[in-house]
C-alpha cells in the first residue's frame, strides 16, 4: 500500500490569515510564536473553518477492502480506477501477518497468528484461481464490468483522494487510532506524514498535539 503526494494549496499561514480576516488583520509571514498559539487555540476550541481554506490531493494504492472503508469519509472527493473500463492486472494484497478473530465483536481482529504457512497458501491459490477465472471470462467475451465480479476484495485498486486539511485530520483521527483496522491505519499514517510536512503547526494541533 502506498500514499503519494500530488499537490496542495495553502499553508499554516493561510490558516491564521483566514482566522484573522474577521478582525481585518493579515500576516505576510508566519509568526512562530503568535501564529502557533492561534492555530492551537483554533483547534482546541473547535474553530475548524480556517483550516478548510486549504486543499490537498494524494494518490492512494491499496486493496479494495481498504478502499471501501476509507471512501466513507465525508467532504473528500474520490476518483478511483474503474474495472468497467480497464482490465485489471493480477496484483493482490497479502498481509505481512495474519490476525485471529477477536473475542470482542466490536474489534475486527485479535492477536497475530503464528505458523501461518497454510493461510498464505490459501491466499495465493485463491488469487491465482480468481484471476484465471477473470481472464477466462474476458476471453469468452464477457464485459469488464461483469467479469470484475469474479475478483476478490484484496485486489489492489488506486484512487485520487482530496480534501481540506480539516477533512484529512478528521479521517486521520479516526483511522490512526490504535484500535482501528491495521490496513486502514497504515494508509492514514502515510497520509499523515505528508500532511505533517506541508502544515506542521496545524497538523500537530488538529491531531491532538500539545495545547
Amino acid at each position: 500500500m502506498k500514499v503519494t503526494y500530488i499537490d496542495h494549496c495553502g499553508s499554516d499561514l493561510s490558516v491564521v490569515n483566514a482566522a484573522r480576516v474577521s478582525f481585518d488583520k493579515h500576516h505576510d509571514f508566519f509568526d512562530d510564536d503568535k501564529d502557533t498559539r492561534l492555530i492551537r487555540y483554533l483547534a482546541r476550541n473547535g474553530h475548524t473553518s480556517p483550516f478548510n481554506h486549504t486543499f490537498i490531493t494524494m494518490h492512494v494504492k491499496a486493496p479494495v477492502f481498504v478502499a471501501r472503508q476509507l471512501v466513507k469519509h465525508k467532504f473528500m472527493p474520490w476518483n478511483e480506477m474503474s474495472g468497467r473500463y480497464v482490465t485489471f492486472e493480477p496484483e493482490f494484497y497479502t498481509p505481512e501477518e495474519f490476525r485471529a478473530k477477536a473475542e470482542d465483536k466490536k474489534q475486527g481482529s485479535g492477536d497475530v497468528i503464528e505458523n501461518d504457512d497454510s493461510l498464505r497458501m490459501i491466499f495465493a491459490e485463491t488469487h491465482y484461481d480468481a484471476f484465471e477465472a477473470y481472464k477466462s471470462a474476458l476471453a469468452h467475451g464477457l464485459c469488464e464490468e461483469q467479469a470484475r465480479g469474479l475478483l476478490p476484495l484484496d485486489l489492489m485498486t488506486q484512487w485520487y483522494w482530496s480534501g481540506t486539511l480539516g477533512a484529512w485530520a478528521s479521517m486521520y483521527n479516526l483511522r490512526a487510532k490504535p484500535d482501528a483496522q491495521a490496513e486502514t491505519r497504515e494508509v492514514a499514517e502515510q497520509a499523515g506524514l505528508v500532511l505533517e510536512g506541508l502544515y506542521p503547526v496545524s497538523w500537530e494541533a488538529l491531531t491532538h498535539g500539545p495545547d
